[in-house]
């Protein structure tokens, strides 16, 4: 269904409320609705998204007016496929309901990087009042170790074990509250959080030792999916809602840049303008400037994708079509000269590193491109080129393996194999997978929308395993 095409015809719709299936449909999943009928929602929750005048938020409320109205309906006696229709027809023409909103958030259309004085600005004050109140609240936090004599020149290791502990509780909070966690949801996140601290300082870790710098590592992957708990609104199992945060995170990833760009230019002005009347500034920006920006940053970032976030919502798909070839370029040139060369891949642990980044990259690249695609298009030339991207990833992650298990059987198990061997094996499965139905996809056997609930089911298994080496590898291996 493309942008311009309207929702299910009347015809469609009155032959729908006239006819009932007695025979039961196919088998429901856990919303009590069957694939097929998720399928169709999945469609019109696509469609409806494109609407530039309508947020996700707006979108995700709309969605669950529409499933309350299928329930309804399915109680009354009509199937689950009739009830989607007719649901659909009752809450009307979705076109007028985009011109009501333009009527009533009109700075959406326009304007969309401030905010407008006559249209809600009451609420849009509040939002980036209370975003900005919470980005000192994090600034303060950075800085109150420094009380008990702990600062960034002498105390690097404290920082790197805690700094994520000073702004993503803020970031979880400030979501637990916008969308009024249950209080069962916000003691799960807080004692996850409490958790990871406990370990992280309590844990007898041998200074820049291996276990040290996995945990350190792998920490900001459980954090940053508890803050996804508190994003998703505690509703963390519906697909729909892990692709919100999924898309949350990569546009909070481009606003970050750019505030940090804006943030090195001023530092630069800041040093050359106090050095010009002979006082060096060095010390106020790296000890002050720097870390009370860095996490004030975060929340002032997260609330510019939740007040204008139909703005990136078009950023990001642009930079996954223009990234994606220049990726599959990238990866083919490294295949065809190791091949070349002869040269093995090298398993040190920071290439490891810097290899497993590059995959992930790809996966995202892979994610963000296939959720802002029409799911009813057909197959075109970048869905070839996306899958020349994954399977070159997929043959190149092959390499790694070997090389990692042949180190191994010559070697032996450390906490660096062990942790490369795993997080691997977790990005192999990922893009095999994607692999098959991206095939599947381009021969006409499978669904794209299925391709996206993929990747979104398989988030928490890299939370596992990130969990997996903070709190297992340290008892397996020791602290050293």
């Amino acid at each position: 269904m493309t942008p311009d095409q309207a929702p299910p015809s009347q015809a469609d719709t009155a032959k729908a409320e006239t006819t009932r299936v007695e025979t039961a449909g196919p088998d429901p999943d856990e919303s009590g609705l069957s694939a097929e009928v998720e399928a169709q929602i999945d469609t019109w929750r696509a469609w409806v998204r494109r609407r530039q005048v309508i947020h996700a938020v707006d979108v995700a409320e709309l969605e669950d007016h529409l499933r309350e109205q299928i329930s309804m309906l399915r109680e009354s006696g009509l199937a689950a496929d009739e009830a989607f229709l007719v649901a659909v027809k009752r809450m009307g023409n979705i076109d007028a309901l985009s011109s009501e909103f333009a009527r009533e958030h009109s700075e959406r259309l326009w304007k969309q990087l401030v905010v407008a004085d006559d249209v809600d600005e009451a609420g849009a004050t509040s939002g980036g009042l209370l975003a900005f109140g919470l980005a000192m609240l994090a600034a303060a936090l950075i800085k109150l170790p420094v009380l008990f004599g702990k600062t960034l020149d002498n105390a690097e290791s404290f920082y790197l074990h805690n700094a994520l502990f000073f702004v993503l509780p803020v970031l979880a909070g400030y979501f637990a509250w916008q969308r009024r966690l249950a209080p069962r949801a916000v003691a799960f996140i807080a004692l996850g959080f409490m958790a990871a601290a406990l370990i992280m300082n309590v844990f007898p870790f041998v200074p820049e030792g291996s276990m040290e710098i996995l945990s350190i590592l792998h920490l900001p992957i459980v954090l940053w999916l508890l803050t996804g708990v508190a994003y998703t609104g505690g509703r963390w199992r519906e697909s729909s809602r892990r692709m919100d945060f999924i898309r949350f995170s990569g546009e909070l990833f481009i606003y970050y840049v750019l505030i940090a760009m804006g943030g090195g230019v001023l530092s630069a002005f800041l040093m050359a303008t106090f050095e010009s009347i002979g006082v060096n500034a060095e010390y106020f920006f790296g000890n002050w400037l720097l870390p009370c920006g860095a996490v004030g940053a975060v929340l002032v970032a997260s609330w510019l994708v939740e007040a204008k976030q139909s703005v990136v919502e078009n950023m990001a798909p642009v930079l996954t079509r223009l990234f994606t070839p220049m990726f599959a370029i990238l990866l083919l040139a490294f295949l065809v000269t190791m091949l070349i060369t002869g040269n093995g891949l090298n398993v040190e642990r920071d290439l490891l590193i810097l290899f497993d980044a590059l995959l992930i990259m790809v996966l995202a690249l892979l994610l963000y491109s296939v959720s802002a695609r029409d799911p009813r298009a057909p197959a075109g030339l970048f869905d070839v080129v996306q899958l020349v991207l994954v399977a070159s990833a997929l043959v190149a992650n092959a390499f790694a393996l070997w090389a990692i298990l042949g180190r191994i059987s010559a070697m032996g198990f450390t906490p660096n194999r062990s942790a490369a061997l795993g997080m691997n094996l977790v990005l192999i499965v990922n893009l095999l997978v994607s692999a098959v139905i991206s095939f599947r996809f381009l021969r006409g056997r499978s669904s794209i929308a299925l391709l996206e609930r993929w990747q979104t089911a398989y988030l928490p298994v890299y939370g596992l395993w990130a969990a997996v080496v903070l709190i297992g590898f340290p008892v397996v291996f020791g602290f050293g």
